[in-house]
């Protein structure tokens, strides 16, 4: 991977909602199990609201790390100096002005 990179505290800041939600989730799991069956009254509820943190904070870095590769771009500042393209397009298709 070229090009600028994430930190650490950047990818805290973006999973510290996933992870409110996930504790907030394994609290209540606790909470609600059974004196005695605490294993199994939480165990399930605890997988699944750690399986949707994992799936919710990856989304989160692959978009924190597309945003940031995306902001440094050298494509970003050629755009502002090409030009308008010139007849057809290397496709052959056409580029839009009639």
């Amino acid at each position: 991977m070229e090009g600028k990179r994430v930190t650490a505290e950047q990818v805290k800041a973006v999973w510290a909602e996933e992870f409110d939600r996930m504790a907030q989730a394994a609290a209540e799991a606790m909470n609600a199990a059974r004196d005695g069956a605490i294993i199994a009254d939480s165990e399930e509820p605890f997988r699944d609201a750690s399986a949707e943190f994992r799936r919710g904070a990856y989304e989160k870095l692959l978009g924190l790390l597309q945003d940031t590769q995306e902001a440094f771009s050298p494509s970003s500042e050629r755009t502002s100096v090409q030009g308008k393209p010139v007849g057809d397009a290397p496709d052959d298709q056409r580029t839009g002005g009639g």
